[in-house]
């Protein structure tokens, strides 16, 4: 049981909810870059949330399945057909053996995220499935996906078994069948082109010039085309410190801005590293790293201010909303 790749894609790779307790040895996080899509992929599948899931960025692969499957497919509308039938994302999908799943154009966001029911067949490393480009570790042999590779699946979980006996024996002339329930749209990230991102104020941030502090709040920054999985270099104003300032190396986290000495800004992404020595002006709120995470390059983000207070309050509202979801699913299946 598994998936064949007969197209790789731009870059796929196997990801989970990261690698934890490790950064003091130098070993990343890493892990999806959408997490809340990621978590609730495998919410719809059946799955426990640390699963690991396909993440397709921008321009998607070709799968072949050599097996009945349920899957879910969440984050980015990259067009996805489904034996040239379009699949509608946040919902699971009964997929008959022999069945093609392709990408075309990207719609909206940069990241979509496939999980199927039971989760994938392969090895964890330091506690995880995630894919470490770099160091070439975790997910499938340490590297995104190639053409030719199969990836073995587990058996469907109990969630999952259920949802095959709900669609085996049924027939709408496809060869596929939906899942009738879907998740209420309220529990989805405000996913849009060019967002504006909650963020609190760095440690360093008195650091900046005045003008530097009032133009990180009102200028629009465009996401360079040299970004990647561990962090979106902006182009726009510059940022400068007061003075010249030497700083000792310091912790740093997914949602970071860090400012270089040529002042422009860098947004640290899911593979950042586990210290940096530049100034930290910013902190995403952990809330708005999803929308973080699908920003294409060439599109522009902002910066708007909210207090620690707020943050936590968003992070709380969130994690409710998802153990609802949770609950909800559990519900919906059990019948």
């Amino acid at each position: 049981m598994g998936l064949e790749i007969i197209k790789p894609g731009l870059l796929t790779t196997l990801q989970d909810k990261g690698r934890y307790g490790h950064q003091k040895e130098g070993i990343i996080t890493s892990g999806a870059m959408d997490t809340f899509a990621s978590r609730v992929a495998n919410m719809l599948a059946g799955n426990p949330e640390h699963e690991a899931v396909l993440e397709i960025t921008l321009i998607g692969p070709t799968i072949r399945f050599t097996e009945d499957q349920l899957i879910a497919l969440t984050g980015a509308d990259l067009s996805a057909e489904l034996n040239g039938e379009k699949l509608r994302l946040w919902r699971p999908y009964f997929v008959k053996s022999g069945s093609i799943l392709s990408f075309g154009a990207p719609q909206s966001g940069c990241r979509a995220y496939m999980a199927v029911s039971g989760g994938f067949d392969i090895p964890q490393v330091m506690g995880s499935y995630a894919t470490y480009l770099q160091a070439g570790i975790g997910g499938y042999q340490g590297r995104a996906l190639q053409a030719s590779d199969f990836i073995p699946c587990n058996s469907p979980t109990a969630t999952g078994i259920a949802l095959f006996s709900q669609a085996t024996g049924t027939t709408d002339g496809h060869d596929y069948l939906a899942a009738t329930w879907t998740p209420d749209p309220q529990f989805y990230p405000n996913y849009k082109p060019n967002p504006t991102l909650r963020a609190i104020k760095g440690p360093e941030f008195e650091l900046f010039s005045d003008t530097s502090q009032e133009q990180i709040w009102v200028e629009r920054f465009q996401v360079s085309s040299q970004s990647d999985r561990m962090g979106y270099r902006l182009q726009g104003v510059s940022l400068y410190l007061n003075e010249a300032t030497e700083l000792i190396s310091t912790a740093v986290t997914f949602g970071t801005v860090q400012v270089p000495p040529e002042g422009k800004p860098i947004v640290l992404m899911a593979d950042h590293q586990t210290t940096g020595g530049y100034p930290r002006i910013l902190q995403v709120v952990s809330v708005d790293l999803p929308i973080l995470a699908q920003v294409a390059p060439g599109q522009t983000i902002a910066f708007e201010e909210v207090s620690l207070e707020e943050a936590q309050q968003l992070y709380i509202r969130q994690e409710q909303n998802l153990t609802q979801l949770a609950h909800a699913i559990h519900l919906k299946h059990s019948k």
